[in-house]
């Protein structure tokens, strides 16, 4: 009898081989209909496939991520028959599923997909579909695969370097691609498409590749959820953090200066340094310490820490010094200079853990088309800390790093998150430094810290740092999007590299374990990412400007004055709008600037040493005097600031 183990655990028990839908039936004719991916053995598949020995099956619907990739990757193909169809010229590269829809990457040649086509495409596409042609997948020879593709080189480059015997090609209705698998039954259940747009694209990535048209698209089981996610489109565009932060005044970016290379505006930088005095004091409380360090670094340095094997070609150059043949770089990451800084002292058991936190600002070079607004910069500011611990105290500081993130997320309104568990890639471990027995002792660490928390965990195989493995928060925002924000790494290998030692209790040197900790990742991209999750309208304790006064007229700008004055010693920031316009008008740009309170003043408010309240969202609250607006705000504006209570 052949075995098949469910995801829960139970087993099923076949005469002879089977397929996943076979599987499916075995359960409910409901979840026969439903299904329309499989994953056997750890290996996404079509449920036609054979299962020929005792595996593990899991099936996958629409409702599953990886049922979503099946349908998009196949989604993927009708895009490029459609294509074809149109432009028999162009030559197809590779077309995968990504988090939301798909994309294909080609070669058009010295003809110009423009915004003007996408509707021609859409419909080419579900005419496709609607002849409901089954997805087959097949085996072909090399020698096979390479005449099929004589005219194209990037396929052909894509064959040369698989394996004869491990190539496959996938074909419905008409056309036929070169492809690994894991589609869904039939194009029949698409029943909805959109193409997004087209914008540029190097063949692999490359700046020296030739420039092909990346064409995106998303497709959906039902009319009704195409409809659902063109209407989150149009909010994600209202809360684009690159739009909201020119309106508000938070950052900006100049071709002088460079790309990539944000600059804060003053609104932004009071945001940012609210954030950072936010967790400066969390921190104080849980036992770090503060440091600082340069922003560059001897190349040395790297090549000590193993980042310039794993990054140099892709970094920024080594910058070289005149006269002397010194060679330095913009430092890429704060935590060899932290591992420097450990060895300045010399430390016993007694006095570990060292937590050395830093908001530190590191250099990356992306290519210019991968730059996006504050999410993808070339240098950025980290929130990060390097802790130093005995093997014995690990699991406690680990834990005490977790309880730090979850007091951050919770007080910044990021409730929706999973912990992902990155460790290496089954296969290859050429990618990663230090011994298996270290590498095991950290990814047990971190397995049991998270479940010691009661996280809610998913693990992820290959999404390690190349010198320790990681627990990624990724968190959901108001529009479902899932974003890394926090990471918390172990390392044993860095402090060998580094030869950090302490003095243990026998008296002998000791190797310390190292923890990496982010909660927010990097500012710029908390940043982005709160922008959009509030859509600007941020918790009234981080609101940059937390109130706008509005003189009635000019007569009454020095009590607008005084008042800004009072709330200003309060520590409660704001500025007053001084233009002669009239107030329902001030009332209307202030309501869409954000700023939580409006306070408006004139003659009444003058003689009874008053203001009229406007609160963003909820309207008129009345006359307060000073003293109780103030009271209010601070009950307003409340939130658990004493971390670990």
């Amino acid at each position: 009898m052949l075995k098949i183990t469910l995801p829960d655990g139970s087993i099923r028990e076949f005469e002879g081989a089977v397929t996943p839908m076979d599987v499916a039936k075995s359960i409910s004719d409901g979840l026969a209909r439903n299904t329309i991916s499989a994953i056997v053995n750890g290996k996404q598949v079509e449920i036609t496939t054979p299962v020929t020995e005792d595996s593990t099956v899991q099936l996958l619907t629409w409702n599953d991520d990886m049922g979503k990739k099946a349908f998009w990757h196949s989604s993927a193909h009708l895009l490029a028959q459609a294509i074809l169809d149109f432009y028999p010229n162009a030559k197809l590269t590779i077309g995968p599923a990504i988090e939301n829809g798909f994309y294909y990457d080609v070669d058009f040649g010295d003809e110009v997909l423009g915004e003007k086509d996408f509707e021609k495409i859409e419909k080419k596409m579900l005419e496709n579909a609607k002849k409901d042609s089954t997805f087959n997948l097949y085996a072909v020879s090399k020698a096979d695969a390479l005449k099929e593709y004589a005219d194209n080189p990037y396929k052909t480059e894509l064959i040369s370097n698989l394996e004869d015997g491990e190539i496959t090609f996938c074909s419905h209705d008409n056309f036929t691609d070169l492809c690994r698998g894991g589609h869904i039954p039939s194009t029949g259940i698409v029943k909805a498409v959109k193409v997004l747009n087209a914008a540029g694209a190097y063949w692999r990535g490359d700046e020296k590749n030739p420039q092909l048209t990346r064409v995106y698209g998303i497709s959906f089981p039902k009319q009704k959820d195409l409809t659902e996610y063109l209407e989150r489109l149009e909010e994600a565009k209202r809360r684009d953090h690159r739009k909201l932060g020119k309106e508000l005044g938070i950052f900006a970016f100049s071709e002088k200066v460079g790309a990539g290379l944000p600059l804060w505006l003053p609104k932004g930088t009071a945001l940012r340094k609210k954030l950072e005095n936010f967790l400066s004091e969390a921190q104080k409380k849980a036992g770090y310490e503060f440091v600082m360090s340069p922003h560059i670094g001897g190349k040395e340095l790297y090549v000590t820490s193993g980042h310039w094997d794993k990054y140099g070609a892709d970094s920024f150059q080594p910058i070289k010094t005149p006269n002397e043949g010194e060679e330095f770089m913009l430092k890429p990451m704060n935590c060899p200079h932290h591992c420097e800084i450990y060895k300045v002292g010399q430390w016993s058991y007694r006095d570990l853990p060292k937590r050395f936190a830093e908001f530190g600002t590191v250099y990356r070079y992306e290519q210019s088309g991968e730059l996006h607004g504050l999410t993808r910069v070339r240098g950025f500011t980290q929130d990060d800390a390097h802790l130093f611990c005995t093997p014995d105290q690990l699991m406690k500081e680990f834990e005490g790093v977790i309880d730090l993130v979850m007091y951050v997320f919770k007080n910044l309104g990021f409730e929706d998150f999973v912990a992902q568990v990155s460790l290496r890639d089954k296969e290859n471990r050429e990618k990663y430094i230090g011994s298996e027995e270290n590498w095991e002792k950290a990814e047990n660490a971190i397995i049991q810290a998270a479940a010691n928390k009661g996280l809610k965990t998913v693990v992820e195989y290959g999404e390690a740092a190349f010198y320790g493995p990681k627990l990624d928060f990724m968190v959901k925002d108001a529009l479902g999007r899932k974003w890394q924000l926090g990471t918390i790494q172990v390392d044993y290998n860095l402090p060998e590299r580094f030869d950090l030692t302490y003095i243990g209790s026998d008296g002998e040197k000791h190797r310390p374990v190292m923890i990496h900790r982010a909660p927010f990742g990097s500012m710029e991209r908390f940043i982005a990412i709160l922008l959009e999750n509030t859509a600007g309208d941020f918790p009234l304790w981080l609101a940059p400007d937390q109130f706008i006064i509005l003189p009635i007229s000019e007569k009454y700008a020095d009590y607008a004055k005084k008042v800004s004055q009072l709330l200003e010693n309060h520590d409660i920031s704001g500025l007053i709008d001084y233009r002669n316009e009239k107030t329902g008008k001030k009332i209307r740009d202030a309501e869409i600037k954000k700023y939580p309170f409006m306070l408006i003043v004139g003659e009444n408010e003058e003689n009874a040493g008053t203001v009229s309240v406007r609160r963003r969202g909820e309207g008129d609250l009345g006359t307060m005097s000073i003293e109780d607006f103030i009271a209010y705000f601070k009950k307003a504006a409340e939130f658990n600031a004493a971390f670990g209570e």
